[in-house]
């Protein structure tokens, strides 16, 4: 854990973001388990591509306990539902799905919007 911040990319261009919320099962190895899956070393490099082609320009995962909160940077005109649908459709997304299911304590077959709830901004310090 880091109290300097983290360092966030210029893309050049306007951008939009998505956060999302999911509570991990409530398991010391399971979330080790979960950490080390979404590691550089062990995350899918299919999965990885299958991300970037759907249109995300940066997601990132920051967990405490087993809560997990996903922040997703998009292009401005980018479509949250198709970009999805799109995904899932990609090689390996759904066998990624399936693997980290088991630690998310849901359906194998669940897709990641099943998963996953779309929080609400309740404050921005900038219009």
């Amino acid at each position: 854990m880091t109290n300097n911040g983290y360092r966030q990319k210029d893309f050049g261009q306007p951008v939009k973001r998505y956060c999302q919320f999911l509570e991990i099962e409530d398991n010391p190895k399971l979330i080790e388990l979960y950490r080390m899956m979404h590691s550089r070393a062990e995350a899918w490099p299919e999965v990885l591509v299958g991300i970037r082609e759907a249109g995300i320009l940066e997601m990132e995962l920051y967990i405490v306990g087993n809560k997990v909160v996903m922040i997703v940077d998009t292009p401005i005109d980018f479509d949250w539902d198709s970009a999805m649908a799109r995904l899932a459709s990609m090689p390996r997304q759904a066998e990624w799905e399936a693997a980290v299911a088991a630690l998310q304590g849901c359906s194998p077959d669940a897709t990641s919007d099943q998963k996953w709830t779309m929080m609400e901004r309740m404050f921005h310090l900038y219009d």
